[in-house]
């Protein structure tokens, strides 16, 4: 058996660092290049007409149900009183929460009382970021998530 010396204790410990720090670093890298980045550029400008905009949307009483089955994407928009409701300017962002790889802005097409667009999905959890305008001009804003099932 080889007796453990000075040296032997050194290159343990010297060895346990540099794991340690290496797998630090990979972590690093990858946070940083996979962090889509700012929401808004400046982000006081964009909180100054916040409460005005909120109000706006909240009188209008819509509610945004996103869906997806068998490689096909819905968005159903409903009133106050529960019925669909018909948007203008209809622009949304599908992705991945955590990175923009994914990314992609689907052309969706009004199908009823429906929105929809044909999208390859992989599973898991999916953001969809949807924008409109109401018929009165108001503008309506929705994060919301869809969980992708395969």
């Amino acid at each position: 058996m080889t007796e453990l010396t000075g040296k032997h204790v050194l290159a343990i410990t010297v060895s346990a660092f540099a794991v340690i720090i290496g797998v630090n670093v990979v972590l690093a890298v990858k946070a940083v290049s996979t962090f889509p980045g700012l929401e808004v550029d400046n982000s006081y400008v964009a909180s100054q007409g916040f409460n005005a905009r909120k109000a706006a949307q909240e009188a209008l009483g819509w509610s945004l149900t996103p869906a997806y089955e068998n490689g096909r994407m819905t968005l159903a928009f409903h009133g106050a009183d529960g019925l669909p409701v018909e948007v203008n300017d209809l622009q949304v962002l599908v992705g991945r929460t955590t990175e923009t790889k994914f990314d992609t802005y689907p052309v969706f097409q009004r199908q009823g009382d429906l929105y929809a667009v044909d999208l390859p999905l992989g599973k898991g959890k999916w953001m969809v970021k949807v924008t409109a305008t109401a018929a009165d001009g108001t503008l309506f804003e929705q994060r919301s998530e869809l969980f992708v099932k395969g």
